[in-house]
C-alpha cells in the first residue's frame, strides 16, 4: 500500500508540481488550500505525512499544526514556508512540527526530508507490536538531543525532548510543573500552561507507540514524574 502523504498549500503554482512530484515517487498524495480542509482530511483519511504551509487564507498554519497534535494526529509534520526566520522555526517545532523547510526549496531536498520522516516514523510503528512484548528501555543521546527505544529512534520535537530530558534526569521523583514551565518554556512565558499539558500528552503517545517499559506518570496538583526502565547512564 502507497505511504500516505497530505499537501496543505494555497498556492497552485507551488502545490502542483510538489503533488506530481510527490506521486511520481509512488506516494498517495492528497492536496488541500486551507487549514480547515486539512484538519476534516486528517480525521477522514489519515495519513503518515502533513507537508505544511503556513500561509494559509483561513487560519495559520501553526494553528492547524497545533490542532493536528491536540486532536492525536501522529504522523509526521513538516512545515514549509516564507518565515525562514528562528523564531518561527522554533515556534513551529514547540507547536509539534517534525521538520521545517523555507521556501524556495529544491523538490530533490524535500523528497529526501519526506523519506526520512517516513523512516522515522516507520521504525516508530512499525517495531510497536515487538517493543510492547518485552518492553524497551530509553536511551537519551543529550549531545545529540535524540532518543532511543532499542535500537529506534523516537522521534521527538524540541520541547518533548527537554521535558522528557528533564524527567529522565530525575527518575522517579516528581518534577513541579512549575520547573518544567521554566526550565522548558522560560519564566516569562506568558501562554497558558496547557502547552505543557499538550507537550506531556504528545510525549506519552510516542513513548507507549514504541512499548517502552518508562511511563510518564502526573502527580495531581503537582507535577510529573517518569517512572521505570533503568537509569540512563
Amino acid at each position: 500500500m502507497a505511504q500516505r502523504v497530505l499537501v496543505v498549500e494555497d498556492e497552485e503554482d507551488i502545490a502542483f508540481p510538489l503533488v506530481r512530484t510527490l506521486e511520481r515517487e509512488g506516494y498517495d498524495v492528497t492536496w488541500v488550500d486551507n487549514g480547515q480542509k486539512a484538519l476534516d482530511s486528517l480525521t477522514s483519511n489519515p495519513v503518515e505525512v502533513v507537508i505544511l504551509d503556513l500561509g494559509l487564507p483561513d487560519f495559520d498554519g501553526l494553528e492547524v499544526c497545533r490542532r493536528a497534535r491536540d486532536a492525536g494526529y501522529g504522523g509526521a509534520i513538516m512545515i514549509v514556508t516564507a518565515r525562514a526566520g528562528e523564531l518561527d522555526r522554533v515556534v513551529g517545532l514547540d507547536y509539534g512540527a517534525d521538520d521545517y523547510l523555507a521556501k524556495p526549496f529544491g523538490l530533490a531536498e524535500l523528497q529526501a526530508r519526506v523519506r526520512a520522516l517516513l523512516r522515522r516514523t516507520t521504525s516508530a510503528n512499525g517495531s510497536a507490536a515487538a517493543d510492547q512484548a518485552h518492553g524497551e528501555g530509553l536511551r537519551i543521546d543529550v549531545a545529540a538531543r535524540r532518543v532511543y527505544a532499542g535500537e529506534d529512534e523516537v522521534p521527538l520535537t524540541g520541547k518533548e525532548f527537554e521535558v522528557l530530558n528533564i524527567l529522565a534526569a530525575n527518575r522517579d521523583k516528581v518534577v513541579s510543573r512549575g520547573r518544567l514551565m521554566a526550565d522548558v518554556w522560560d519564566e516569562n512565558w506568558y501562554g497558558s500552561t496547557k502547552t505543557l499539558d499538550v507537550t506531556i500528552g504528545r510525549l506519552r503517545q510516542k513513548l507507549e507507540s514504541v512499548g517502552v517499559t518508562e511511563r510518564v506518570v502526573a502527580v495531581r496538583g503537582v507535577g510529573f514524574r517518569l517512572e521505570g526502565g533503568p537509569s540512563d547512564a
